[in-house]
């Protein structure tokens, strides 16, 4: 006869209470098994390690190398960790139409779309002194490879990771051949749902176990209202084994900040030397001064993350030994007695003595010496 319509065996419960253990043993042995990876040589990516930055330079550049050079530098100096990049082979990324087409924005570089990207397509010779420059000095260097010859060249020429950008996210054909190339790759989600980004999860991780998601939603500049900074800790549950990471088109660096408070491990944002420049993306990029403040308030807060412990530090001793208070006599007290509540206060007290939240424990015990008035109540006092 069942007593209760709720009541449940004992033998089902204890089998509920076990599958929810194995469960978040599961989830937990994932978040452990690959969050943490070299994403570049000597430097590797999630668990404790700093967030890595990439100065996105794009085509920023004007199509001058000697401009790329010096943006190459000036992220350098500004202590990004990487400077990217885009490499397209312009016949392979788009159509004999796309190509052709008149082009009449104020960005534009040529009378046709195709004259444009021309203007701003480095030859493969230029990408190679592009990264010995970036070696020289000491950042590493890579791009986004916009098609797939433009990986294979990049792959050609030692890219430490490969970066997907947003337009190639649902591009499987692409992600397989290029997951298959064995490099660590950090993949945008601009343009994409959940549920494509599943997908791209189950691609790589069949053929590369050592790649990124990126929080990014693909507007220049970007309003507020589409930042979407929850969806940090969103990707975070739902791909607990691999780093989440934030590529920014904001304005300015708070929300950068705030991505990197929240738990990304990368870092990608567009810089410039002058946002008046001609080209529509100038205007999501940080200027040299905002990047260094950027790179610095990013340090800062990963400093501050410090530990998980909650404890009192050392550096609090100061304010404890003037604020801190303790158990006192609340009245004249003699030896022998047995404590009770209206026996004792809390006070700030010279010496201090047995802690405020232990006041409770002291009742129904001895004092072993006499007290006066708002005398210390200390530890060695205390009989049982």
């Amino acid at each position: 006869m069942i007593l209760c319509p709720s009541f449940k065996p004992l033998c089902c419960v204890l089998a509920l209470r076990c599958a929810h253990l194995q469960h978040l043993y599961h989830h937990l042995s994932l978040h452990n098994m690959a969050a943490v990876f070299e994403l570049c040589p000597g430097r590797k990516i999630g668990g404790s390690n700093p967030c890595f930055i990439i100065a996105e330079i794009g085509q920023n550049h004007q199509g001058d190398i000697e401009i790329a050079k010096k943006m190459i530098r000036m992220a350098k100096e500004c202590g990004a960790d990487c400077a990217k990049f885009q490499k397209s082979e312009l016949e392979h990324r788009f159509t004999k139409a796309a190509l052709e087409r008149q082009y009449s924005s104020p960005h534009a570089w040529g009378s046709t779309y195709g004259a444009h990207k021309e203007h701003l397509e480095f030859s493969h010779e230029q990408y190679r002194e592009l990264q010995k420059y970036a070696t020289e000095i000491g950042i590493f260097f890579t791009a986004s490879g916009m098609d797939e010859m433009a990986v294979e060249f990049l792959h050609e020429i030692n890219v430490p990771f490969f970066k997907v950008a947003s337009a190639d996210t649902n591009n499987i054909p692409y992600l397989e051949k290029t997951a298959k190339k064995g490099r660590p790759m950090v993949i945008s989600s601009g343009m994409q749902s959940m549920e494509t980004m599943r997908q791209v999860y189950q691609t790589v991780k069949k053929h590369n176990p050592n790649f990124t998601f990126l929080q990014c939603t693909s507007a220049y500049p970007l309003p507020l209202e589409h930042v979407n900074l929850s969806l940090i800790p969103e990707f975070q549950k739902e791909f607990p084994d691999i780093p989440i990471g934030y590529s920014g088109h904001e304005t300015g660096i708070y929300l950068s900040v705030a991505a990197v408070a929240l738990g990304a491990k990368v870092l990608e944002r567009h810089v410039t030397l002058d946002k008046s420049w001609k080209g529509s993306d100038h205007a999501a990029s940080l200027e040299p001064g905002e990047l260094a403040e950027l790179i610095r308030a990013i340090r800062a807060v990963e400093t501050a993350q410090g530990s998980p412990i909650k404890q009192m530090l050392p550096c609090e001793a100061s304010c404890h030994s003037k604020l801190g208070k303790s158990v006192v006599a609340l009245k004249a007290l003699k030896k022998g007695e047995t404590l009770t509540l209206d026996m004792l206060t809390v006070k700030v007290a010279e010496p201090q003595g047995v802690r405020p939240e232990n006041i409770f424990k002291l009742v129904g015990k001895k004092i072993s010496v006499d007290l006066e008035k708002d005398d210390t109540v200390t530890d060695d006092m205390i009989q049982d």
